[in-house]
């Protein structure tokens, strides 16, 4: 647009919008980054950072940074499904291991890179409009800081990276396609005293789940998970709800009562829908444009990769190497082929039912197995397809 002040303006500046900008940035463009957050302050997540989310960061260089804040590395993911628990290594020889960073360390990081990349960030800054010419295309948005004055910012691009609830995404109308009810609902704390010993642990029973994984300064993450159905009996007692999902599992029970609980309980229960994301003069990155339950903890892996392809098109737009729908169009059908397979997985894991008699058998047969056990981890991490697992392991060990 002439006369755009920016290049491109990002709303939201935690794991997809940062990212996004500072890629952005780094490839010379004029980049505004709003947010009405103050960083570092945290925000509800499962932590996790699967091995492809940590490759993300060793492109970006940034994950010398991530190992200086003392988090510790995951390298085993093991599942304990009342019976057999299926441990192995999430990763690749590349990207071996996986983190569990606290919010107030990780969003900080990447806001810190982007802006030595050379975007500019304002913090506490509402965005409350957006902006469209005549024709019906995005031109800019307009917000304040604090008590300040309203203030109109324009760009050839403004990217909503403002979470699944985003301002961005509503305001364009932004398409919903392959929605799925809410599933889960889930709650969860930190505590010290609960050494995990660089392994992320689920322990899973019928309609009823809980995992535990390190983080930041020596403490440990521990989440329940129920039904979305029993969501208004959980909230009358989440206390007691809370603590009575270990009881299903009695070796973590006592450990969990020998530990110190260091915050209070904090939770919440996602949809699950796929949006557009793209149109004239806009972009949705991160849960803004696509959202999973928090049952496979892929949101902040997937957060990085979608904002590589979402600068990646922009920047091939912008530079006019392609015309923006179809730059935008290949960054849609990228992100979608990707998140297919982890969103099918997601949604049939969170509904918490029991296992199926083809399920346990294959569970069964994998135990003590080490290359099936750490196919199986990869599954949950995102970097082995569901499909290329039961091409090897499923058909064969299930008939």
């Amino acid at each position: 647009m002439p006369g755009a002040g920016y290049d491109v303006i990002v709303v939201g500046a935690r794991c997809a919008g940062s990212p996004t900008a500072m890629l952005l940035a780094r490839a010379g463009y004029r980049v505004l980054v709003l947010d009405r957050a103050s960083f570092p302050s945290d925000t509800l997540s499962t932590h996790l950072v699967h091995p492809p989310g940590v490759g993300a960061l060793r492109r970006w260089g940034l994950l010398d940074r991530l190992v200086a804040t003392g988090c510790p590395p995951i390298q085993t993911y093991a599942f304990d499904f009342d019976g057999p628990v299926i441990a192995g290594s999430p990763g690749t020889d590349d990207s071996p291991v996986a983190y569990g960073p606290r919010r107030i360390v990780l969003d900080k990081l990447l806001v810190d890179a982007a802006a030595e990349a050379g975007a500019e960030i304002r913090e506490r800054f509402a965005v409350s409009e957006v902006v469209f010419d005549d024709d019906g295309q995005v031109i800019g948005v307009r917000g304040r800081e604090a008590d300040r004055a309203v203030l109109t910012e324009h760009a050839r691009v403004v990217v909503g990276a403002d979470g699944l609830h985003s301002m961005v995404a509503r305001a364009v109308r932004a398409q919903h396609y392959n929605e799925k009810p809410r599933l889960m609902v889930g709650y969860y704390s930190y505590f010290s005293g609960l050494d995990m010993e660089g392994t992320f642990l689920a322990h899973s029973r019928p309609y009823r789940a809980f995992g535990a994984w390190p983080t930041n300064d020596g403490l440990t993450l521990v989440g329940g998970c129920w039904p979305f159905a029993e969501f208004a009996a959980v909230k009358r007692d989440i206390e007691g709800s809370y603590m009575g999902n270990f009881a299903l599992a009695p070796a973590f029970a006592e450990r969990i009562v020998a530990a110190r609980r260091e915050a209070r309980l904090v939770g919440t229960a996602v949809p699950n829908f796929f949006r557009t994301p793209h149109g004239p003069g806009w972009a949705l990155v991160g849960d803004a444009g696509y959202c999973k339950d928090f049952f496979t903890a892929q949101g902040i892996s997937d957060a990085f990769l979608a904002a590589e392809w979402c600068a990646r098109a922009l920047d091939e737009a912008l530079s006019g190497r392609r015309s923006y729908a179809e730059a935008m169009g290949e960054y849609q059908a990228v992100r979608d082929a990707h998140a297919q397979p982890i969103y099918d997985f997601t949604i049939g894991f969170a509904t918490l039912e029991p296992p199926s008699p083809a399920f346990a058998s294959l569970l069964a047969a994998i135990d003590g197995d080490t290359r099936a056990m750490d196919a199986f981890a990869q599954v949950n991490s995102g970097v082995l397809p569901l499909a290329d697992f039961m091409a090897e392991w499923g058909i064969r060990n299930t008939v």
